[in-house]
C-alpha cells in the first residue's frame, strides 16, 4: 500500500539538531568519512548510508536557500544566504566530494556490491570523477550565483493595464480576451517591457556562455555542449539523436501546428493572425477561469488528483500540511514554476506564478506529477538512488497533465468549457514541441560557437524561427522584438541544456496516455512502478518499466502525433 505519510530520514551520522551554517562546522563530517577505514562489507554499506545522509542534509539546505530567494528576489538577506552557500561552502565541499568518490571506486569491496542495484549509482560516481577539475571550482561557484540574476531581473518586470500594475504572468490573462485591441495593447506592453532589459540579459547570458565554455575546456572538452551531455548523464542518446528529433518535429509536428493556427484564425474570424491572437477566444466566448487564487487552485488540484488516484491527492495534502506551496504571482517573485525535491524531509516544495489561467492548471498538475515522483522515491536507500534523469522526471509531470484531464470537471464544471480546456491542452502538447526543438537547437549552436556576438545570436535565433514557423502569424512592425524573444526562457540562463528532456518526455507521456485510454488502472500501475525505481535503472529500462519504448525516431513521433490528432478531432 502506498502512503504519503512521509517521514524525514532518520539521522544516524549527523547530530539531530545540526544545520548547515559554516564550512568549519561542516568539514569534520567530510573528514570523518574520508578517514574512516573500510575493512568489511558492513563497513562499506554503513559508510554509504552516512555519506548519503550528509548529502541529503546539505542538499535540502541548499534547496531551501534557493526556494526562499526565488519567492522574494528583492530580499537581500535571502540573496546573501544563497550566495554564501555557493561562494563559501560549496567550493570547499567539492574537493572532499571528489576524494570520497575516489575512495568508493578504489575500495576493493565495491566490486562485491550488487551490480544491478548499484550500476547507475557507480556509473554516476565515475562520471563525476572524470569531470572534476580543481580549477573549475571557483568558476562553478560564480556560475551558480550568476544564473540567479535572471530571476532578479525578470522578477521586477511589470506592466500597467487599465490603471493597475500586473506581473507579466498576470498580464497574460488579457491575451485570452475577445477584445482584440486590448490584446494588442497588452502584448505590445509586455514585449516593450522585456525589450527594456534586453541588453542586461544579453550581457548576463554572454558572461554565462564564457564561463561555461571555460569550464568545459578545463575539463578537456571541445565545447560546453559535450561537457554538459556528460555531466547530465546522457548515456543513452547523443547530439546526433537530438538533431534527428529536431528534424522529426519539423516533419511531423509543424504541419499539425499549421492546421491548429488555421483553426484559430477561423475561430476568431480574422484575415491574418497576429501574435496577440494565438490564445484569444472568439467573440462572445469568455476566457476559461478555472480558479480565482492559489488557494482555490490547490484545493481543486487535490480534488482532481483524488479522483485519479487517492495517493496522488494525499501527496498534495501532506505538502499543504507542511506549507510546501507558493502559488500566486506577485511582483518581486522569480518567474516560472518548479517542484523542488527536499532530500531529507521528503515532501517537496511547489513554486509557480498562478494568475487564474488554464496554463496555470497545467503547471500545477505538472509540478504535482513531479511531487508524486518525489514521494515515490523517498524510501530509496541512498540519496544518489533518487537522482533520476530529467527524461524520466518529465514523464512523471507530463503524463500527469494528460491523466488529470480525465477529471478536469473539477476546474470546468460546464461541459463546453471542459471540452475547450481539453482541446487547448492537447493543442499545447503539439505547439510546445517546435518550441522545445528550437530552444534545444539554439543551445547546440550557442555552445558550439562560444565566441559569437549578441547580434549573431539573435540572427541564428531568427534563422531557427524560419525552420519551426508555420508562416501563419504576421509579425510586421514587431521585428525588433523577435531576435531576443529567447530571453523569456529561463532554462537558457539557469539550467543550460535542460530542455529537450521535455520533448523526449512528452513522447513518453503520450505513450502512457494511450495506455490510460485503453486501461486506466494498468497505465497508473506502470506509471507508479517506473517512478518508484528512481534513478536505479538506465533510462531505457525505466521507460520499459512504464510500458514504453525509449524512442524518439520520426516513425514513433508520427504514430504518437496521429493519436493526439485523433483525440483532438473527437473534441471539435
Amino acid at each position: 500500500m502506498l502512503s504519503a505519510a512521509i517521514q524525514p530520514l532518520p539521522r544516524h551520522f549527523l547530530p539531530a539538531g545540526f544545520s548547515v551554517t559554516t564550512w568549519d562546522h561542516l568539514e569534520p563530517f567530510f573528514s570523518q568519512l574520508l578517514d574512516r577505514p573500510l575493512n568489511t562489507r558492513a563497513d562499506l554499506e554503513q559508510w554509504l548510508l552516512h555519506s548519503s545522509e550528509l548529502e541529503a542534509v546539505i542538499s535540502e539546505d541548499a534547496c531551501w536557500r534557493q526556494v526562499r530567494m526565488t519567492c522574494d528576489t528583492e530580499n537581500k538577506e535571502l540573496e546573501e544566504a544563497f550566495n554564501y552557500f555557493y561562494l563559501e561552502i560549496a567550493p570547499r565541499m567539492q574537493p572532499y566530494a571528489d576524494k570520497l568518490n575516489r575512495k568508493l571506486v578504489d575500495c576493493p569491496l565495491t566490486a562485491e556490491v550488487d551490480p544491478e542495484k548499484y550500476f547507475t549509482y557507480l556509473r554516476s560516481i565515475r562520471k563525476s570523477i572524470e569531470l572534476f577539475r580543481e580549477e573549475n571550482i571557483p568558476l562553478l561557484a560564480e556560475l551558480n550565483v550568476m544564473q540567479q540574476q535572471f530571476g532578479q531581473i525578470a522578477g521586477k518586470m511589470t506592466i500597467e493595464v487599465k490603471g493597475q500594475e500586473y506581473t507579466l504572468q498576470q498580464a497574460a490573462r488579457f491575451l485570452e480576451q475577445p477584445d482584440r485591441e486590448l490584446r494588442e495593447e497588452v502584448y505590445r506592453k509586455v514585449q516593450e517591457r522585456r525589450y527594456q532589459d534586453r541588453e542586461a540579459l544579453n550581457e548576463l547570458f554572454g558572461k554565462l556562455v564564457d564561463k561555461r565554455h571555460q569550464v568545459a575546456v578545463n575539463a578537456g572538452f571541445a565545447n560546453y555542449r559535450d561537457f554538459k551531455f556528460k555531466e547530465l548523464g546522457r548515456f543513452d542518446y547523443t547530439p546526433d539523436d537530438c538533431f534527428r528529433f529536431h528534424d522529426a518535429i519539423r516533419q511531423h509536428v509543424v504541419p499539425l501546428v499549421k492546421q491548429l493556427h488555421e483553426h484559430q484564425r477561423k475561430a476568431i474570424g480574422v484575415d491574418q493572425l497576429r501574435p496577440w491572437d494565438m490564445d484569444a477566444e472568439p467573440a462572445g466566448v469568455q476566457p476559461l477561469q478555472p480558479f480565482r487564487n492559489g488557494g482555490e487552485l490547490l484545493e481543486k488540484s487535490i480534488a482532481c488528483f483524488r479522483q485519479l488516484h487517492p495517493f496522488f491527492a494525499d501527496c498534495l495534502l501532506k505538502m499543504q500540511e507542511m506549507n510546501r506551496f507558493d502559488l500566486d504571482s506577485r511582483k518581486g517573485k522569480a518567474p516560472g514554476g518548479y517542484n523542488m525535491p527536499l532530500a531529507e524531509t521528503g515532501a517537496p516544495f511547489i513554486f509557480m506564478n498562478a494568475a487564474g489561467t488554464l496554463d496555470d492548471v497545467t503547471t500545477m498538475v505538472h509540478e504535482g506529477g513531479h511531487a508524486v515522483h518525489s514521494f515515490l522515491t523517498h524510501g530509496l536507500e541512498l540519496t544518489g538512488f533518487k537522482e533520476y534523469g530529467s527524461e524520466i522526471a518529465e514523464v512523471a509531470s507530463m503524463a500527469m497533465e494528460l491523466f488529470s484531464m480525465e477529471h478536469w470537471e473539477v476546474f470546468f464544471p460546464d461541459v463546453d468549457e471542459l471540452r475547450r480546456a481539453r482541446f487547448r491542452q492537447l493543442e499545447r502538447v503539439l505547439t510546445v514541441l517546435p518550441w522545445i526543438a528550437r530552444i534545444d537547437a539554439f543551445q547546440h549552436w550557442i555552445y558550439e560557437h562560444p565566441y559569437h556576438t549578441a547580434e549573431e545570436r539573435g540572427a541564428y535565433w531568427m534563422q531557427l524561427a524560419e525552420q519551426y514557423s508555420t508562416g501563419m502569424v504576421d509579425y510586421s512592425g514587431l521585428e525588433h522584438y523577435r531576435p531576443t524573444e529567447w530571453q523569456r526562457q529561463l532554462h537558457l540562463f539557469e539550467v543550460p541544456f535542460y530542455y529537450i528532456e521535455y520533448g523526449i518526455a512528452q513522447l513518453g507521456a503520450i505513450g502512457l496516455w494511450m495506455q490510460f485510454r485503453q486501461n486506466p488502472e494498468a497505465a497508473l500501475q506502470n506509471y507508479m512502478h517506473a517512478l518508484q525505481l528512481g534513478g536505479t535503472r538506465p533510462l531505457p529500462e525505466l521507460y520499459a518499466a512504464a510500458g514504453l519504448k525509449f524512442d524518439f525516431s520520426p516513425e514513433h513521433i508520427q504514430t504518437l502525433m496521429a493519436f493526439v490528432q485523433q483525440e483532438m478531432e473527437a473534441l471539435q
